[in-house]
């Protein structure tokens, strides 16, 4: 299932997204919804390590610690 969102582009955007759209021979909704997906993983990520930063309890090792926890 789908759902329709309809949003106003600036001006700019719009054209930089029509030529992006032309050069790559996609449709603006690909583009589109592909940007939003990469947006909002990496946003995804960004809360956790947000979230982690904030979390006191949470231990943090050194990057020789890391290494060798691992096996390198």
């Amino acid at each position: 299932m789908s759902e329709t969102v309809t949003m106003r582009l600036p001006d700019e955007l719009s054209h930089d997204l029509n030529k992006l759209s032309n050069v790559l021979d996609r449709s603006k909704t690909y583009i589109l919804k592909k940007a939003l997906e990469e947006y909002l993983e990496e946003y995804k990520d960004y809360l956790i390590a947000m979230e982690r930063w904030n979390d006191k309890n949470d231990e943090i090792i050194d990057g020789k610690d890391l290494r060798d926890a691992l096996g390198l």
